[in-house]
């Protein structure tokens, strides 16, 4: 697992690197350059941010659901499993240290925020407190929300902070992964004064994320065990999994639930993208224009409906829709969705570490031809503005990028003369060139390819 170490942690707090902080707050609020006055992995989050906020004044936190909203979504998400570990690891010692430690969910909302008492009070003024929204879309630069967009761990010292309302503080951060799918679960922080950005922070807090993927690991083997054998039964949490959908990049759905899969026809998995997307719920004549390119009536879409449900059920009550109108009985993660939610806070490389291709290619419905030249299209929009080798490279590996012509002309531009991927890059470039009978001068204006 990367981290920010572009420069010695132990320097991260120090005057000089804070006052030329405080001098890039200077040179934004005068519309100048913070070129050259911060990090590059700071620069590059504020230049984010500022895609979301006006500036950094109006960055603040805000409340993302009430109480009683926030207990039920805690006890359905996988991390409530290890918040026993991270209490331990973390928790606990640092009631005696005078530091905060913050679990949140894969989209920088905070579940969990536990530790020194007069700095959970004081902290309380920043609303960084349960059930608060931390991304970089809400707040901009800090630790949580900025270890999600790039998916790294993060080190964020004072007057490098967006807001600044938390240059006081100081925060280290660390994305925890689903030890099967190695998605994002969420993030663990450790929020505080100059300590929290010390070298052994970050270690702890590497350490103490290892340990909580890897209890999650057992507490799933456990659950798959028969019944007589499982260790403690009782004490092994329901919440283990997300129930999810997959149809990025396949022809089938495959619909993930309770520690197992199932593939789905193209039309089954249709029906239950859209009603992952409507959580209020379909009338069978809503779903039968939005799944059906010619003229259908409700009665196909309620016989096709009872099918869908038949099969469902072998993976238990959880993701069986329920009817008049159609719903499911709680939620289900699209992979697509994740994509544009993570495009939508700027977390290009996270979106693009789960994309694997278009949605579900076959699909003539509709309301998925929309939702796939959506995520698309956002996609690569997202990945030409962001500009960066890795970024440009790692899209360009895709199968619809192939006769992209704008994205290759821009790897070219970004890649490094001496770089060792530039080869390939070159080599593609010409061959479009011959493949499509443009001349060189023309490729870069050449509309792209699908």
């Amino acid at each position: 697992m990367s981290s920010s170490r572009s420069i010695p942690l132990t320097e991260l707090s120090s005057v000089a690197l804070q006052q030329k902080a405080l001098a890039a707050h200077e040179a934004l609020d005068q519309g100048d350059s913070v070129d050259g006055k911060l990090r590059g992995i700071v620069r590059e989050s504020w230049l984010r941010s500022l895609t979301f906020l006006p500036s950094p004044s109006t960055a603040r936190a805000r409340l993302f659901c009430s109480e009683e909203e926030l207990e039920a979504y805690r006890q359905s998400h996988p991390l409530a499993a290890i918040m026993p570990v991270i209490d331990r690891l973390l928790v606990q010692p640092s009631l005696e240290s005078g530091m905060l430690v913050a679990v949140g969910d894969e989209n920088g909302r905070l579940l969990w925020v536990d530790g020194d008492r007069e700095l959970r009070r004081r902290a309380e003024g920043m609303l960084f407190v349960p059930g608060a929204d931390w991304s970089e879309a809400t707040v901009g630069t800090s630790a949580p929300g900025t270890a999600l967009a790039l998916e790294r761990s993060v080190q964020i010292a004072g007057a490098e902070h967006f807001s600044p309302q938390v240059h006081p503080w100081s925060c280290t951060a660390v994305p925890l992964h689903d030890p099967d799918s190695g998605t994002v679960l969420g993030v663990i922080d450790i929020t505080g004064t100059a300590d929290a950005v010390g070298t052994h922070t970050l270690s702890l807090v590497e350490a103490a994320v290892a340990a909580a993927e890897a209890q999650l690991s057992i507490h799933r083997l456990q659950g798959r065990l028969p019944r007589a054998r499982r260790v403690r039964p009782g004490r092994v949490p329901a919440a283990l999994y997300r129930n999810s959908l997959q149809i990025l990049g396949t022809d089938h759905g495959v619909v993930h639930a309770g520690g197992a899969s199932l593939e789905l026809s193209l039309r089954h998995a249709e029906l239950l993208t859209l009603l992952a997307l409507h959580p209020e719920g379909l009338t069978a004549d809503q779903l039968a224009t939005m799944a059906y390119p010619e003229d259908a009536s409700g009665t196909t879409v309620r016989a096709e409906m009872l099918r869908l449900r038949k099969v469902l059920a072998e993976h238990g009550k959880a993701i069986v829709p329920q009817s008049r109108p159609y719903r499911l009985p709680g939620e289900l993660v699209v992979d697509a969705v994740q994509v544009l939610n993570y495009l939508h806070r700027g977390a290009h490389r996270m979106a693009l570490g789960i994309y694997r291709g278009p949605v579900l290619p076959r699909s003539q419905a509709p309301a998925i031809m929309r939702l796939r030249s959506e995520v698309s299209t956002l996609l690569r929009d997202a990945v030409l503005t962001d500009g960066s080798p890795e970024t440009v490279l790692d899209y360009l590996a895709l199968a619809e990028a192939e006769y992209d012509v704008e994205a290759w002309q821009l790897a070219l531009r970004v890649l490094p003369q001496r770089s060792p991927r530039r080869a390939v890059v070159v080599a593609h470039t010409e061959w479009l060139e011959t493949e499509l009978g443009v001349p060189p001068s023309l490729l870069a204006a050449f509309p792209k390819f699908r």
